[in-house]
Parts: C-alpha cells; sequence; structure tokens
C-alpha cells in the first residue's frame, strides 16, 4: 500500500517557526502540501517536482513557507517562517504521478499533521 506519513506538526507561538515532514513509501513526480483551516476549504500550499527544478507557492506562503525534498528519502518538508495565527490548520501531504498542472488530479494523501500558532 501506498503511505504517506506527516510529522511536526505542533503548537508555536506566532512569528515562529516550524517544520512538516512527509515520508513517502515510494517514489511520486510531484509531492506538495495542502492545509484545511478550521471551518474551510482544503487549500494548495505549495508543491515541488521529483527533479526540484520546480517548487511552486500559494501567495499566503510565498516568502515565508520552503518546501524542499529528500528524493533518496522519499521525503518532502515544509519548512514555515513567520507563522501567523491564520496559519493554524490541518496540513497534508500529498503526491501524484505527473509533474505539472495535473499533479494531483489523482493524488495519494498523508493522515494530516495539525498546526496551531498562538498570538
Amino acid at each position: 500500500d501506498v503511505q504517506l506519513v506527516e510529522s511536526g506538526g505542533g503548537s508555536v507561538r506566532a512569528g515562529g517557526s516550524l517544520t512538516l515532514y512527509c515520508a513517502a513509501s515510494r517514489f511520486f513526480a510531484c509531492m506538495g502540501w495542502f492545509r484545511q483551516p478550521p471551518g474551510k476549504a482544503m487549500e494548495w500550499v505549495s508543491d515541488i517536482s521529483a527533479s526540484g527544478a520546480t517548487a511552486d507557492y500559494e501567495t499566503f506562503a510565498k516568502g515565508r513557507f520552503t518546501i524542499s525534498q529528500d528524493r533518496a528519502k522519499n521525503t518532502v518538508y515544509l519548512k514555515m517562517n513567520r507563522v501567523k495565527p491564520e496559519d493554524s490548520a490541518m496540513y497534508y501531504c500529498a503526491a501524484g504521478e505527473s509533474e505539472g498542472s495535473s499533479c494531483f488530479d489523482d493524488a495519494y494523501w498523508g493522515q494530516g499533521t495539525q498546526v496551531t500558532v498562538s498570538s
């Protein structure tokens, strides 16, 4: 079975930093992060191609979050800096078979890791 296992979530004060980890059971062409704030819809955060040539971010993540990967370990990371209370959400790792815009059309998902930012 395909597995995506997230870790690294927790509670942090506003302005602080947190790193999320996602370990996949096998290689995927692209991997990324989504989040779902309480009472709100799921939203895309960032993704990265297997080659690392492309890494994209949602507007709220640009300049504060950094996605990176260790493909030898099938692991992707999300470093979150200068976090804000509105970053509080369940963060999900997702992985797809194709790079580019179709990456998450038939994605595999992790079970999520909770991030709570206090003011």
